[in-house]
């Protein structure tokens, strides 16, 4: 046996597994600093509950609470259900989605109000992307825009169409902060995941052209569980379950 080699060979082993360790340490340790800065805005009592439940928050936590009134507005006829999807001919390129400019050159004279909807990474799945419509910057997460795709390309859209007639009486938002902290104590399961925090606008659609949507906190876990919170009254509701903070 060539002892000289074999020596080499077991030094290199145990400086890659070193190299190894030392980056998977490194790793846990910056996500560790991720987490907490993340969650720093969060009561010491919540985040013993977090520990706890092993809830991991692995977004950032918004700071800003601005005031915001309830929206009143009018659902299109051609918004309501047994629709089917608009052919655009010819397709458009996929990457387009993720350029704003680019989208608009692209599908503004097909798609009516584009410039009014925003993509939402979040709440796009398989061969859809899914845009909000938008308020003053503000999404209206169950207004919504589909863009269907395949092959990398944009074959079809169907789009909920409003128009806002009334905003309510301005107030300020509940923090982020204190929306996660009871969600986190009252209703996450252990090991939960939340990957996206949103401040817009949601209501339930009703069967009538006109309907309300409040401002409103959502909060989206990895399983794609999604949390809405009503940012004035702290209202919840999820899988058809409404409760108060």
């Amino acid at each position: 046996m060539d002892w000289g080699r074999a020596k080499s060979v077991m030094i290199f082993s145990f400086l890659l597994l070193n190299i190894l360790l030392g980056y998977q340490l490194w790793t846990d340790v910056r996500a560790q600093l991720n987490a907490n800065a993340n969650s720093a805005e969060l009561p010491a009592d919540k985040l013993q509950i977090m520990q706890q439940k092993r809830i991991t928050l692995s977004t950032n936590l918004p700071s800003e609470t601005p005031m915001m009134g309830d929206l009143t507005y009018l659902l299109h006829s051609d918004s309501m259900e047994n629709r089917k999807p608009t052919l655009i001919v010819p397709a458009a390129d996929s990457a387009v989605v993720f350029n704003e400019n680019q989208l608009v050159r692209s599908l503004g004279e097909l798609i009516p109000d584009l410039t009014e909807y925003v993509y939402d990474v979040h709440s796009s799945r398989d061969g859809v992307f899914v845009m909000h419509r938008t308020v003053d910057g503000r999404p209206m997460f169950h207004t919504k825009l589909e863009l269907y795709n395949s092959n990398l390309k944009i074959t079809a859209y169907l789009q909920d169409r409003v128009q806002i007639t009334r905003t309510g009486e301005k107030q300020q938002v509940l923090a982020a902060s204190k929306v996660v902290s009871s969600l986190i104590e009252s209703y996450l399961e252990p090991g939960a995941v939340i990957v996206d925090i949103q401040l817009g606008y949601y209501g339930q659609i009703f069967d009538s052209e006109v309907q309300v949507a409040t401002p409103s906190w959502r909060v989206m876990l990895d399983d794609s569980k999604i949390y809405y919170v009503d940012a004035i009254s702290g209202e919840v509701l999820t899988d058809n379950m409404e409760d108060k903070l």
